[in-house]
């Protein structure tokens, strides 16, 4: 940096701090949960995604009749969950802490989610064989995209919604309440309350 740009930023920062400005320097992880773009090799999420991966090594390993071991294991797993959670073995996730269930949750083998965003599920919730969840997003500039930034979207599962095996759910949508989706669909847009949705991409095909 030249001199005439340093002391820009330097007279930059004195007026900021001399009016009482915070200044506040986000952490990768910060940006991540903020939808907003992040390095992904980040060392700290790089950190937590290898703890997490234990964790989950740990799960899918013990003995499947060790019941109350299980429990115990996806509830340090999970961010927010109840007793009478059940997922299969195996399941896979990124982080863990970002997915919430709720009352009753049972999800089949070979769940996988990739929960950089928050993953929110409601109450009584079903997940067939291997349902995907995604919420990772990566640029289709592939230059862009080999820098290793990319961004994640939230998405959000109602009360009472079955997902049939094999689907895929893409990052930002909004699944609603009393919900069936159709086994092998890729839900790419929001799907209403009291709705029966299949396709590629799902779409509704009959309402409750």
């Amino acid at each position: 940096m030249n001199n005439t740009k340093k002391n820009g930023c330097l007279r930059i920062i004195y007026y900021l701090c001399k009016n009482n400005y915070r200044i506040t320097i986000m952490t990768e992880k910060e940006k991540m949960l903020k939808g907003m773009t992040y390095q992904a090799t980040d060392k700290q999420l790089i950190l937590e995604l290898n703890q997490t991966k234990d964790l989950i090594w740990k799960y899918n390993n013990i003995q499947p009749t060790k019941l109350d071991e299980r429990k115990a294991m996806i509830k340090e797993i999970l961010g927010e969950c109840d007793d009478d959670v059940f997922v299969n073995q195996p399941f896979y996730c990124d982080y863990g802490k970002h997915i919430r269930v709720g009352k009753r949750f049972f999800a089949n083998f070979n769940f996988t989610v990739l929960d950089e965003a928050l993953v929110t599920i409601g109450d009584d919730c079903f997940v067939g064989p291997n349902v995907s969840i995604y919420t990772a997003c990566h640029s289709t500039d592939p230059v862009e995209r080999n820098t290793r930034k990319e961004w994640a979207e939230p998405v959000n599962i109602g009360d009472n919604v079955w997902i049939g095996g094999s689907v895929t759910i893409l990052p930002g949508v909004n699944i609603g309440n009393n919900v069936t989706i159709g086994a092998g669909s890729v839900v790419v847009h929001d799907i209403p309350d009291n709705s029966v949705a299949a396709g590629n991409p799902a779409r509704v095909i009959k309402r409750i």
